[in-house]
């Protein structure tokens, strides 16, 4: 899997970057790769899964497409990289369509951060019950996260992850929660706004801290 962070509003960029570095499982085998120590070989061992002390791994890539070559040869193994075992995180300034495009055709995850003005296309609040649906903790927070930097209501974020709990009981999908798990999340996050209120504890704090610990 690829998560590419790029934009022009590096404020907002790099606070998610980190914070989608906090969200990592303890004990995960990691990489940071910059422009300066980015060497092709190694890399391409990455793409493989290819490692003697670890099965998987995160490798983070910070502004290495400054470098043209680095870009295209990126570019020419997109196939590859999106398929592999390990994941791999890219940290970018601003990158033209054409670029974003190329990501977009694979199974990637694009955080474009912008400081344009224009009025930005409403969240797809699916996004975020798609990730909990599937147990997916780390795209779970990914979603929450894109959707609160969009302005998306807490409210909203709740009330779709509740209603996927509940759908996900009626329907006796049991595949990924057992159905105790579902119940006690979705009693759970009915309160969870309310209890931060009345504690005076931010409401998007309360939330990330939540997800963080729900499973």
């Amino acid at each position: 899997m690829i998560y590419l962070f790029t934009g022009d509003d590096a404020k907002a960029k790099r606070a998610s970057y980190e914070k989608f570095i906090k969200s990592l499982p303890k004990g995960e085998e990691t990489f940071f790769i910059n422009k300066n120590t980015f060497d092709q070989m190694q890399a391409e061992s990455l793409f493989l899964g290819r490692g003697l002390f670890f099965a998987r791994c995160t490798v983070f890539f910070e502004n290495i497409f400054e470098r043209e070559e680095n870009l295209d040869f990126i570019l020419g193994k997109l196939n590859i990289i999106s398929e592999s075992q390990n994941d791999f995180v890219f940290l970018e300034g601003k990158l033209k369509k054409i670029i974003l495009d190329a990501f977009k055709k694979s199974k990637n995850q694009i955080y474009n951060f912008e400081l344009a003005k224009e009025k930005k296309e409403k969240y797809n609040n699916f996004l975020l019950a798609d990730a909990f649906g599937m147990r997916d903790k780390k795209n779970l927070w990914l979603h929450a996260r894109f959707a609160m930097d969009r302005g998306v209501r807490m409210e909203e974020l709740v009330g779709i992850l509740f209603w996927k709990a509940k759908d996900m009981i009626l329907k006796k999908n049991f595949s990924k929660f057992k159905e105790t798990e579902l119940k006690n999340f979705a009693e759970k996050i009915s309160y969870l706004l309310p209890e931060a209120r009345e504690k005076r504890v931010d409401d998007e704090s309360a939330f990330e801290q939540f997800l963080l610990e729900s499973f």
